[in-house]
């Protein structure tokens, strides 16, 4: 039996059930994009799906509604799929495990995918039904928002008619986002170089673990540790005191997710044991001193290993160790617009360990082109210090405030009439699709909404209930306005 079957609004609730079993990690969208399709077969809606699995579903207006100017509904089909240490799920065929506990839906040891999910659910509630009044739609779900947003950047925009679009990916209620950051994913990469591992040595695993994690853009400013970081400064402090081999390191898991652990393999003289035990305690005191209100229950081990025949050169060794305590990381600056925004930021999201070449990959997150493309440039020089090799993974443009748009006042007004409050209007510190839409489908009028979601992009992630209940209604009486 379905657990959300007595939750309002239903079919939201219905589909997004059903759309927590059917497996969507980024650049792994072809089951749902294959269930969006067969969706709109079964209510006999046109349905448009490109080489990116890119879906765009149609439906006229309802009556009265047949000549009014359509609109985009639009989110993104993919998750960001993350889960605690402990979890066995197999992302790519097990659905989301959740439990409803009072007023949130949440997965304990994954992450939801409510981000963004629910916008999904919503559009689909929106689509079936015959009793609600809206203009003509163009419901579009994207592929590949959270690994790069490939999926906007390659959409081909004669697939839409539409000139304006409400974006369901924002996660605060009573908050319309009206513009949001650019990003930047930058790639540092070591060709591994191996050299015999010396006699006599002992093997130890150094990991960081106990950390939060969070989204690296909405939470950045909270100071949330972040592994690879405390990783680079654990392996300095230990290399700096003690003649050491590395062997291998990894950490993170996504760019876009602060990352929660970090692994790393070195050799040590065992004659260096307990002085480097009493290390990793005040290693560990100092982390626990620095970041006990955010994280509190973050921890240093270190902990004996198998034997290894090969650990990487010195020369490598040292470039990573060095290069992972140079790089930026965090809140760069604040926004001279508006109070209390973050400017810019960096995340050292991931460390990737593969048989011939150890990868590092960073998010950048800007308002201003020029601020996203001064931390890319810090990246380059860092490379070049290290002797790393420097590229870009990805990019996309900021979504720059409107002065005018129509689309923003039929939704304050919407919303006035139905809470009787002023709708809040912000930019955010996050990446949004927002940004690159102006460039694929052109100079659109747009906005984005979205019930409270917590912990997105990390284990624990939850929804609110009653919140996806009223911005859904608030969702229906800008449709109804829209004529």
């Amino acid at each position: 039996m379905n657990k959300l079957t007595n939750l309002e609004p239903k079919r939201v609730f219905y589909y997004f059930e059903e759309i927590t079993k059917v497996p969507r990690c980024s650049l792994k969208e072809e089951k749902i994009a294959d269930y969006l399709e067969n969706f709109a077969k079964s209510h006999n809606l046109k349905c448009l799906r490109d080489v990116n699995n890119n879906i765009v579903i149609k439906k006229d207006g309802s009556k009265g509604y047949e000549n009014a100017p359509i609109l985009i509904i639009q989110g993104h089909m993919d998750m960001v799929c993350e889960k605690a240490d402990n979890c066995t799920i197999n992302f790519d065929t097990d659905p989301i495990e959740f439990e409803v506990e009072g007023n949130i839906i949440i997965a304990r040891e994954t992450t939801l995918g409510a981000d963004n999910g629910i916008a999904v659910a919503m559009a689909l509630a929106i689509l079936e039904s015959d009793e609600i009044a809206h203009p003509p739609l163009e419901v579009l779900i994207t592929t590949n928002e959270e690994n790069g947003m490939t999926g906007a950047h390659n959409l081909d925009g004669k697939m839409l008619e539409g000139k304006m679009l409400l974006n369901l990916d924002s996660e605060s209620e009573g908050v319309a986002c009206v513009a949001c950051a650019g990003g930047k994913r930058d790639i540092l990469s070591f060709d591994k170089k191996f050299e015999k591992a010396r006699n006599s040595r002992e093997f130890y695993e150094l990991t960081v673990t106990g950390l939060k994690g969070g989204h690296s853009g909405q939470e950045i400013k909270k100071g949330l540790g972040n592994s690879n970081k405390l990783m680079g400064r654990s392996l300095y402090e230990i290399n700096k005191e003690f003649d050491i081999d590395l062997v291998d390191i990894s950490g993170g898991a996504k760019p876009n997710a602060i990352p929660r652990l970090a692994k790393s393999i070195i050799s040590i003289k065992p004659d260096d044991k307990k002085r480097i035990q009493d290390l990793i305690v005040k290693l560990n005191r100092n982390f626990v001193r620095e970041l006990g209100k955010v994280d509190p229950d973050v921890r240093l081990n270190f902990e004996k290993t198998s034997n290894y025949e090969s650990v990487l050169k010195t020369e490598i060794k040292e470039n990573i160790i060095n290069l992972l305590n140079i790089l930026p990381n965090g809140v760069q600056s604040m926004s001279q617009d508006i109070d209390g925004l973050v400017g810019s930021s960096v995340n050292v999201g991931v460390i990737e360990s593969f048989e011939d070449e150890i990868i590092i990959t960073t998010n950048i997150r800007s308002a201003l082109q020029s601020l996203r493309d001064e931390i890319s440039d810090r990246h380059k020089v860092c490379a070049k210090v290290c002797n790393a090799e420097y590229s870009v993974q990805s990019e996309y443009p900021a979504w720059e405030y409107k002065d005018v748009s129509h689309l923003r006042d039929v939704a304050a007004k919407a919303y006035k009439e139905i809470t009787g409050e002023e709708l809040k209007l912000e930019a955010i510190h996050a990446g949004l699709e927002c940004g690159l839409f102006k460039e694929t489908i052109g100079d659109i009028d747009m906005l984005s909404i979205g019930p409270n979601i917590h912990g997105p992009h990390a284990p624990g992630e939850n929804l609110e209930i009653e919140s996806t209940n009223r911005v859904y209604n608030f969702v229906i009486e800008i449709l109804k306005n829209l004529k």
